[in-house]
């Protein structure tokens, strides 16, 4: 597990359509997959790394020997318009969180979880957030198994040909809340 860097970003991008052609074939649209971008993914990656929006984005790899398993994107969430930034800090947003099928169940996308999460509360992070495809159910069971939930919001994405309903998944870096808000940070 390492900060990805600029040489990472084909095999990031590699990673991510293989991934999305396994497990949102029927979810998005056949030309979402199957006219993947290869050098525009490469671009946006290798953009994310060099020159990330913000100090708090970042982009982790995981790795198998010298293979690149796996990445997590993330950094500070953009609040709904409802919503208020909790008093005792803010929420950062994993934008993706992806381990290539052959990969699964070896612990790369726990790994990946865990240093995102140690990243977050080093920097003062209180919540982190999720927008995960409502019928993605493999993800839905890795996330409750690692302490996370859905926490009620929702948003539909047009996709290009059809919709794609989200469920915003959390979960808080610290256990006790005593303050009387709640985890959206409302009263």
């Amino acid at each position: 597990m390492r900060l990805a860097r600029p040489e990472d970003a084909e095999a990031i991008a590699r990673v991510q359509m293989v991934t999305w052609r396994a497990a949102y074939r029927g979810l998005l649209p056949s030309a979402v997959l199957d006219d993947w971008d290869e050098p525009a993914a490469v671009a946006a990656w290798r953009a994310a790394v060099v020159a990330p929006p913000t100090p708090g984005h970042g982009v982790l790899v995981a790795l198998d020997g010298a293979e690149l398993t796996g990445f997590a994107a993330f950094g500070p969430a953009e609040l709904a318009p409802e919503e208020r930034p909790l008093p005792d800090g803010p929420t950062n947003e994993v934008g993706a969180l992806l381990v290539e099928p052959r990969w699964g169940r070896r612990g790369h996308g726990s790994r990946l979880l865990a240093a995102v999460t140690d990243l977050a509360a080093a920097a003062g992070v209180r919540r982190l957030q999720l927008w995960l495809p409502e019928a993605d159910d493999v993800t839905g069971r890795f996330l409750t198994g690692a302490g996370w939930a859905t926490d009620g919001c929702v948003r539909t994405l047009d996709t290009g040909g059809s919709t794609l309903r989200q469920l915003r998944w959390h979960t808080l870096l610290e256990d006790v809340r005593t303050d009387g808000i709640d985890e959206r940070g409302v009263q």
